[in-house]
């Protein structure tokens, strides 16, 4: 089944914004459903260009930012993938913690079987 999958970057201001750069933050869009999280970089709101989602100008540090946000993009994208191909739920967030390697917490064989004993001794009384 195909998924269509939406990425954005935009910067998210303070309440309290004065002057100076601001976080970059990601948006994923699967279904009309979102996550977003920061990208951990920031960029001057007059050097941003909305349209393209990167950061405008020629210096290193300007080429820098831009190509850790393509390589971020190629990143989520590459996880979408991983996803797909194991046949699992696509959603934003599954990407998101995908990316992240959030998952579900693993369980080791002896604290199973403590549960479960424990659970058992309480059955018997």
């Amino acid at each position: 089944m195909k998924t269509k999958i939406s990425l954005l970057f935009y910067l998210k201001k303070p309440k309290n914004y004065q002057k100076g750069p601001v976080p970059i933050y990601l948006r994923i869009t699967v279904e009309s459903k979102r996550a977003e999280f920061t990208t951990g970089r920031e960029c001057e709101p007059s050097r941003w260009n909305a349209i393209a989602g990167r950061v405008t100008g020629a210096k290193e540090a300007v080429k820098s930012v831009n190509a850790y946000l393509g390589n971020l993009e190629q990143q989520l994208l590459d996880a979408h993938a991983a996803l797909v191909r194991n046949g699992a739920l696509i959603t934003a967030e599954t990407i998101k913690n995908k990316y992240l390697g959030v998952g579900p917490k693993q369980r080791l064989l002896m604290t199973v079987i403590a549960d479960h004993n424990e659970r058992m001794k309480a059955l018997i009384g």
